[in-house]
């Protein structure tokens, strides 16, 4: 059992600042699809049209980041608790199965909810990569017996996959494979959204940054402040030099900067990386005020905003603004949705302490009570 003063120093159960980051990516992704869905087609030409579609493509990877963090984050709770790391990593990976579920759920209910063709039910979105890579990652930690071999492992598999990225972008022996089954792999067709190649690689950048985290060391070298630190800074050196090296001749036959190039990948990921040193001290700021955050409110919700809204901005219901709204329009219509998302939050959240109150005030009865 590892000792708690041989872990980083935490004031509770949860990282805060990583629900702050979470919030702050449900905003992102949030921008991406009003704005995606209601700006009119004069605007769409615009360049601040064009800037903001880049920004909310930062949504998705720091999604699936955070998504990784949260398996090593979890894994180390579980088997501290338990003493089994490989029982603490098929926790992990019955949850990554989980999602892998609801990724279709969420498929069947678009298809219901929008009349849309039957090909629907098999694209590959965010929740179809999500859940498989967070089983992957879930197994390289239960693999990987020890923190030094586990953050090896997370570096290996981030590595491999972005790497391996436009070798199979190009192979031609996929052709073959039926496109709902390529298009986890690589784009194919209609059916692709987020293929594993590069996308599952931010889960494993996420699971390194998550086994850093949750590292057994001495509190002097691995306090949480210092290696958030670390992160800050090593994440800017890293998008610094993908940059710099997005300019040098590529080694592939085939790559494209904006969709495979293992540049575009390390670039995103340094910026990720540094976000979250960049939450840390935010939320450490010295005039911060205790009590409630209503953007760590937001990002303890994200996978039930983000099934909740896609319908509400995509969907039937807002089919008279689709492509009807000027940019200044759209952007006050997001803000206003972004309440609307928030005020759903805090719904759930009550309705969710009521029942858990409701069970607890009045416990089921056994049948030897019942008169």
């Amino acid at each position: 059992m590892i000792e708690a003063a041989a872990r980083p120093v935490q004031t509770s159960t949860r990282r805060g600042y990583l629900d702050w980051l979470r919030g702050v990516a449900v905003l992102i992704m949030i921008e991406a699809h009003v704005l995606d869905s209601w700006t009119g087609v004069p605007d769409r030409n615009s360049r601040r049209f064009a800037w903001s579609m880049v920004v909310g493509g930062f949504g998705a990877p720091l999604f699936l980041m955070l998504a990784g963090v949260a398996v090593s984050l979890s894994a180390g709770s579980k088997v501290r608790r338990s003493g089994d790391p490989w029982a603490a990593a098929l926790v992990v990976m019955r949850r990554g199965l989980e999602i892998f579920g609801l990724a279709f759920l969420f498929r069947f209910q678009a298809w219901i909810l929008g009349w849309s063709s039957y090909r629907t039910l098999l694209r590959v979105d965010i929740l179809n990569v999500m859940g498989p890579a967070i089983v992957a990652a879930a197994a390289i930690w239960g693999f990987c017996p020890t923190p030094r071999r586990r953050i090896l492992g997370f570096l290996t598999a981030t590595l491999a996959t972005t790497l391996a990225t436009p070798v199979i972008r190009s192979a031609a022996w996929l052709t073959g494979i039926p496109d709902p089954i390529e298009a986890y792999l690589r784009p194919a067709g209609a059916y692709s959204g987020f293929p594993f190649f590069p996308w599952g690689g931010f889960v494993f950048a996420g699971g390194l940054i998550g086994a850093l985290l949750d590292r057994p060391a001495p509190a002097a070298l691995w306090s949480e402040k210092r290696l958030n630190t670390w992160l800050g800074v090593g994440g800017a050196l890293l998008a610094g030099v993908a940059y710099a090296g997005s300019f040098l001749p590529t080694l592939y036959a085939r790559s494209d900067f904006w969709t495979s190039s293992p540049a575009f990948f390390l670039l995103r990921l340094g910026l990720l990386t540094m976000a979250v040193g960049v939450a840390y001290a935010w939320e450490r700021r010295p005039w911060r005020g205790g009590g409630w955050s209503w953007v760590q409110q937001l990002g303890r919700n994200s996978l039930f905003i983000y099934w909740i809204h896609v319908e509400l901005v995509y969907g039937l219901i807002s089919i008279p603004i689709h492509h009807r709204l000027t940019f200044g329009q759209a952007w006050v219509a997001l803000v206003l949705f972004s309440g609307l998302m928030l005020a759903a939050a805090l719904a759930k959240d009550r309705f969710v302490a009521k029942r858990v109150a409701d069970r607890r005030a009045f416990p089921s009865s056994s049948p030897a009570t019942l008169t």
